[in-house]
């Protein structure tokens, strides 16, 4: 696998992460996140995005350019230029419930009980649990929506992924498709 730049995406709670570092690990490439980019440092974390122009400059300059790359998290809006430079991109699907079932999850573990009544990041969590909760939503043109234009758009190969597949089994699969399909694209100067 060495050699292929791979975009690893999908709604809060499918999983991106946890894929892209199995994948960068097991091909010893790097691995990156988008929120590392995406978001400024702060007390509490994921309050204050940093410009666009910024996160791009970052990107270009600490890890774009490299000849092999597995990153996660979505670039939709804002991040053509990298995608540009990506082999493939894996889209992870999840059930709703499973997904918010995760992210509560993951608040309990990352803040414990000051996301519950009165704690410290009891609004913070409610908030982003309400905008998780909204990406499926049909009333309006949601995430997942504005998700599916954005993969029809995209000229490198994409990968649709249930996320509820046991984590090697979905490793497996990416390998096998980076193996065939991505490498049938070439690689992106």
């Amino acid at each position: 696998m060495r050699g292929h730049r791979l975009l690893v995406t999908g709604p809060s709670g499918a999983g991106s992460t946890t894929l892209g570092r199995a994948l960068a690990t097991l091909w010893a490439v790097p691995h990156a996140d988008v929120d590392d980019y995406l978001w400024l440092p702060t007390a509490p974390p994921y309050t204050h995005k940093r410009p666009v122009e910024e996160r791009l400059a970052l990107m270009h300059a600490l890890f774009v350019p490299r000849a092999a790359w597995v990153l996660s998290g979505s670039l939709r809006g804002w991040g053509d230029g990298v995608i540009a430079r990506a082999d493939g991109v894996v889209f992870l699907t999840i059930d709703a419930d499973t997904r918010m079932d995760r992210l509560k999850r993951r608040e309990y573990v990352r803040y414990g009980d000051s996301i519950e009544n009165g704690g410290a990041h009891e609004t913070a969590h409610h908030d982003f649990m309400r905008w998780a909760r909204g990406y499926e939503d049909t009333e309006v043109p949601g995430r997942r929506t504005k998700d599916e234009h954005w993969l029809a758009r995209l000229t490198c190969p994409v990968l649709r992924l249930d996320s509820t597949r046991p984590l090697d089994l979905l490793v497996k699969t990416v390998t096998d498709w980076c193996g065939e399909e991505v490498a049938a694209g070439g690689h992106r100067p």
